[in-house]
């Protein structure tokens, strides 16, 4: 038999990085019989493995930067990927295998999270691991280890789909260290729909370093509308002239970020609509397009804390998909996307060309006489447009008076329940409605208060601290009181504290979470891992009759979900992933105040870990696990680059090396 081992190695190559593989220690010693039924099997694990099934895998090098960029008019730092602003688009198909290396360029800590992508491993590939496992004591080839790198990942050990590994938070990551480089590995396990992602860390996200994700269905499986003649990705979002690192100083003193100064659309300013709101010289968004064609419009609310209204002049939207789920077919005029949520909507270029349109993308419930400057407006151009677009911006919703709009239009978004979506049994196939609740928790947000002397915000009272060392981390070497799982079902009368609790979730539970708004203003909540199905809304207290109002039916599945000032959210959860998930407001004042809990999800009967995934070879330490890190020394720039290696290139190669066994070792 014969020994090696992998190490990951960093090269310079004319002022360029490039990851490679190097094998070392390699001895082998040649046995002089090898069963013909080993080399059958040896080829019966090829075949197996899902890479033959049509799992590519996609590759980025990104390198997390500063520029200097003018998007209102006035110079500032801008993060961007890869020297772009916003950052490139990952686009990659159901069940895919994603690697992204991330050189961190910024004079702070880094951590990107990935809104709503199923962080796993097909079941597949853990029965290809374990049968070349098992072809390893017969034959002990190379080929086996090689395959298991290719096809499981750089781990040793079996592979699972539970991994919370990769999801880029405090909760579950050590920050990469400024000048230091981390890889990212995750397969986008049954998803489909349109995500993004984003700096995690230190309000960030503000100023940048957020990009798109395009989750494709397979071919095999039918899509409930028609193949689209173009695909759009647009962020949108509230945006300061200040550095984030500003904006972190005022909270941290106690102050509030104040009304924004503008609203950017894909990093860029608004066209020059109005002469005395818009200065000259602002670079703004077009979006071209062909007549009589019809266009998918991915779009995503990356900002800070404000809910735009977004709307095409003259042009129906029909929306079709919200991360990851489709909806009934239903054309809107203009529609409300809250912090973080993203939306995909067809919309067919049915107009004249006399001039071109207005895409507008303005702020929602608040005093518009004070708020004119805060818009984004960009152009949609015809190929064969006579003209500039002229005259007033399109009505926005005329509700500031009027609360029930803006909720009426949330309920009417529902799940295509016929449709399919990254598997072809029928969405409506998992029948949420009829299963039964095991754990209530009521989370309840109240305005900013004063804790030991600090600003914070608060769920059920208690202000989240983030501690030195992440929660599964701590879980992971048994590091006692870094976090406690006391964390109340329900608001408790009492003063307001700072804690590390943590929810305790029953794994193949299914959980209600009520998210009870007490602020002033939307506020829009995540979760990490899940997906939910948003069940119900309403202005007020929730009580235990209001569930005789829920959507047991066709509720959307979705990751975020709004909750307006005053009333209350309520979704439904399906604990069937192993981990510690972080459930968030996403409006980024808030969040950075405390405004966040984690859910534990610990699987009681596995004490050989087989429904979570292990954890990386490359896995940062840091706090109580400190001692633990080595040293990587800070490197330079990292050019951009990508790639997709499909695994079916890989059959000629192996079957070289088996027809080679069977020769030498006949």
């Amino acid at each position: 038999m014969f020994k090696f081992k992998w190490k990951w190695k960093q090269s310079e190559h004319k002022g360029r990085r490039r990851r490679k593989v190097e094998m070392v220690g390699l001895s082998l010693a040649r046995s002089t019989a090898v069963s013909r039924a080993a080399v059958v099997l040896l080829w019966a694990t090829a075949m197996v493995c899902p890479c033959f099934a049509g799992d590519p895998f996609a590759y980025f090098d990104w390198d997390v930067s500063y520029v200097t960029a003018s998007p209102l008019g006035v110079p500032q730092r801008v993060i961007t990927i890869s020297k772009q602003f916003p950052g490139p688009v990952m686009n990659v198909t159901t069940n895919w295998n994603v690697v992204v290396n991330v050189l961190n360029s910024l004079d702070e800590p880094l951590l990107l999270t990935w809104v709503n992508i199923s962080l796993g491993i097909d079941l597949v590939m853990l029965i290809c691991c374990f049968l070349s496992r098992v072809a390893e004591g017969l034959v002990g080839w190379m080929l086996i280890y090689f395959r298991c790198l290719i096809c499981c990942g750089t781990r040793d050990g079996i592979q699972h789909r539970k991994n919370c590994w990769q999801d880029g938070v405090l909760g579950t990551n050590c920050p990469i260290p400024p000048g230091w480089n981390w890889t990212y590995q995750f397969q986008v396990k049954d998803q489909i729909g349109s995500f993004f992602y984003f700096p995690s860390l230190n309000l960030q996200r503000a100023v940048g370093g957020y990009g798109g994700i395009t989750v494709n269905n397979r071919a095999v499986i039918a899509v409930p509308f028609g193949n689209p003649d173009g695909d759009i990705t647009m962020f949108i979002g509230d945006w300061y002239i200040r550095n984030h690192t500003d904006l972190r100083k005022a909270l941290d003193e106690g102050k509030g970020l104040g009304m924004p100064d503008g609203v950017l659309i894909n990093g860029k300013g608004p066209y020059r609509y109005n002469d005395t709101l818009v200065p000259d010289g602002i670079e703004y968004e077009t979006i071209n397009v062909e007549p009589g064609k019809t266009y998918r419009f991915r779009v995503h609310n990356v900002g800070i804390s404000t809910s735009l209204n977004f709307r095409i002049q003259n042009h129906n939207m029909l929306l079709v998909e919200t991360e990851g789920s489709y909806t009934v077919q239903q054309n809107f005029s203009n529609l409300d996307i809250h912090v973080g949520q993203s939306y995909s909507m067809l919309v067919t270029m049915d107009q004249n060309a006399s001039s071109d349109y207005y895409i507008v993308a303005s702020a929602r419930f608040v005093n518009e006489s004070l708020w004119t400057r805060v818009i984004g407006v960009g152009i949609l151009h015809y190929s064969n447009s006579k003209g500039k677009a002229s005259g007033p911006l399109p009505d926005p919703p005329n509700d500031f008076f009027d609360k029930t709009f803006s909720m009426n239009q949330a309920r009417s978004i529902r799940t295509n329940v016929s449709a399919g979506a990254a598997r072809p049994n029928p969405q409506g196939s998992f029948r949420y409605g009829s299963i039964d609740v095991t754990q209530v928790y009521v989370l309840r947000n109240e305005p900013p208060v004063v804790i030991d002397g600090k600003r914070r915000t608060t769920l059920n009272g208690i202000s989240f601290s983030p501690p030195s060392t992440p929660l599964r981390l701590a879980d992971e070497f048994d590091r006692q009181g870094v976090y406690t799982l006391d964390f109340p079902t329900r608001p408790l009368d009492r003063p307001p504290r700072l804690g590390t609790s943590v929810i305790n979730g029953t794994y193949k539970g299914f959980m209600e979470i009520i998210f009870q708004n007490n602020d002033t203003t939307v506020q829009t909540y995540h979760m990490d891992g899940y997906a939910f199905f948003v069940v119900g809304m309403d202005y007020g207290e929730w009580t235990e009759n209001s569930r005789g109002t829920y959507n047991k039916w066709d509720g959307v599945s979705r990751c975020t979900t709004q909750v307006f000032p005053g009333a209350w959210t309520a979704v439904l959860v399906s604990l069937d992933s192993v981990g510690f998930w972080n459930v968030r407001v996403e409006n980024l004042d808030t969040w950075y105040l405390g405004q966040e809990v984690y859910v534990r999800v610990i699987n009681p009967e596995d004490s050989s870990n087989k429904t979570e995934m292990d954890m990386p070879n490359n896995a940062l330490y840091c706090g109580l696990l400190k001692d633990r890190q080595k040293n990587q020394t800070p490197h330079g720039s990292l050019s951009s680059s990508s790639s997709i290696v499909s695994c079916v290139g890989l059959i000629f190669l192996e079957s070289i090396m088996l027809l080679a066994s069977a020769i030498i070792f006949p």
